[in-house]
Parts: structure tokens; C-alpha cells; sequence
């Protein structure tokens, strides 16, 4: 933190705003920062998520690259973060914890439905976007879409260190991963003794409801047969 201290010119809690000198004057986020194209919201404490969502892979990549200029070690990591609980926050702050910087990128909410049924996620993306960028150390979040080639953000980001979960990847993926597009992988345990899916399991059976599926279906039902009606 104190070099991040030092290139915005004043305390971690004043990031993003204008910092007092030693004889009271008043300056703003030193130049380097505007010179390389980066806001100091990204450091500051507040969410700032208008900043810190960046949804284009390339602006992403000039970000990391005006990082790296810094001096910064950059930290990537990725998630569907549904019904963000204690375990994700925990997640997030070990991840950040092996660099300078962290990115998270976001599962899209059809990359979820596809994996997870259509029920998921409970929390729809922006939300979830906002969420983790209220979450203690993130720099920046992004979208991770269906129609994303395989590992595309990590290649735009290309980490100094990629964080994910055991499952995330098999150990062959994790070769190729430090022999072309990271510096290293590291891998973490879940952070919570409960997932996000085992607690809405044990809600949905406790309140069971239908489907999606189940429920468009009636609506449509009932829309059919109230215009069989009007017809007769």
C-alpha cells in the first residue's frame, strides 16, 4: 500500500482525492498515474465501480500494461461469486494477498446457466459486479461471456499470478498456463465450509418451488387459453 500511497501523493484513505502537503496545500494524483492513461479511483478505498468495471478486454490489457510500468504485480482470478457469502470474501483477500494489484473476472449470467441449470445464478451479473467490487482489496472486475475463446481474459491479462480453485483446472492446463500465459497458477481451498449451491439446495428444499421452465410454461398455458377464449 505505501507505494500505492506514494503515486497518488498522499494517505491510502485520501486515494482518489486531492492529498495536503507537508505545509497544508492541497495537490492532486501524481502525474505519472494520468500520464499512463489510469484513474486513481482504482486505488482508492471506495467501490468506484464505474472505474473499476471495465467490460473491454483490450482497455483491460492497456491497464495492466501501464501497471506493470509501475511496478506492479498484477493478480488475476475468476467466479461466478452468486450470493457472495464469508467464503468468497476470504477468497478474494487471499488472492490479493500475492500481488499488488487484483482483477477478478465474473462469470456472465448465460455462462452460469449453462454450467449450473437454469435456475442460477440467484443474483443477476450487475449486481454481482457491483458486490465484488465492494469486497476488500479488488482493483478491477470484468465479464466473462459464452462467447469468450478459451482463457481469453487470462491471455489479455496474462497475471504474474493466477489464482483459482482446486477444480478449476487439471494439472496438465496448469502447465501450459505457466508456460505461455502466467507467471504462476495458485491454487486455493474453498473458503467456506458450505458452497453457495449447498445453501440454496437446502432453501429450495425447504421452500420448494418450481422451475423456470415449469413457470413460463404455465404463463404460457394461460395465455393461450385466455386468447382461445376472446376467439370464441
Amino acid at each position: 500500500m505505501s507505494r500505492i500511497t506514494r503515486l497518488l501523493g498522499g494517505k491510502s484513505g485520501d486515494a482518489g482525492k486531492a492529498g495536503a502537503g507537508a505545509a497544508g496545500k492541497t495537490f492532486g494524483p501524481a502525474p505519472l498515474l494520468s500520464s499512463l492513461g489510469m484513474s486513481s479511483s482504482l486505488f482508492a478505498d471506495a467501490s468506484n465501480f464505474d472505474q473499476r468495471f471495465v467490460e473491454d478486454y483490450d482497455k483491460i490489457e492497456t491497464t495492466v500494461n501501464a501497471l506493470r510500468t509501475l511496478g506492479f504485480k498484477v493478480v488475476l482470478t475468476s467466479g461466478s461469486f452468486d450470493v457472495i457469502h464469508e467464503g468468497h470474501s476470504m477468497y478474494l483477500e487471499a488472492a490479493r494477498q500475492f500481488g499488488d494489484f487484483l482483477i477478478v473476472g465474473l462469470d456472465s449470467d448465460e455462462k452460469i446457466r449453462r454450467r449450473k441449470g437454469e435456475n442460477r445464478p440467484v443474483v443477476p451479473q450487475m449486481e454481482r459486479l457491483r458486490m465484488v467490487t465492494h469486497q476488500r482489496g479488488v482493483g478491477l472486475v470484468t465479464l466473462k461471456h459464452t462467447r469468450h475463446p478459451k482463457w481469453a481474459l487470462i491471455k489479455a491479462v496474462r497475471p504474474d499470478v493466477l489464482v483459482a480453485t482446486e477444480e478449476t483446472y487439471t494439472r496438465a492446463e496448469i502447465r501450459e498456463l505457466e508456460a505461455s500465459y502466467c507467471g504462476r497458477v495458485e491454487v486455493l481451498d474453498r473458503m467456506a465450509t458450505v458452497s453457495t449451491s449447498a445453501r440454496l439446495r437446502e432453501i429450495i428444499m425447504a421452500n420448494p418451488a418450481p422451475p423456470v421452465s415449469a413457470v413460463n410454461a404455465g404463463a404460457a398455458r394461460s395465455k393461450l387459453a385466455s386468447a382461445t377464449r376472446s376467439a370464441k
